[in-house]
């Protein structure tokens, strides 16, 4: 894992090892989403659907929390 510091304009340095490994150059744009507290900056892919594809944790599990709601309504 990489650290960097937040610059005053909010901007982050990609450090170059994984710029190159993911063809990140000048002017390329990246796509960043939040889940739960994870920031995710993914780079561009050939199918974005593919490489999406278990990028995200599987905890929390939403489908438990909607289960247990749901047992709460039927409970009522």
């Amino acid at each position: 894992m990489e650290t960097v510091k937040v610059l005053g304009k909010g901007q982050i340095v990609i450090p170059a090892a994984i710029r190159k490994k993911h063809r990140i150059l000048p002017g390329t744009e990246v796509q960043i989403f939040e889940h739960g507290n994870l920031i995710v900056l993914m780079a561009p892919a050939e199918d974005p659907v593919e490489s999406a594809m278990g990028c995200l944790p599987g905890e929390p599990s939403l489908a438990a929390e909607l289960a247990e709601e749901r047992k709460k309504d039927f409970r009522s």
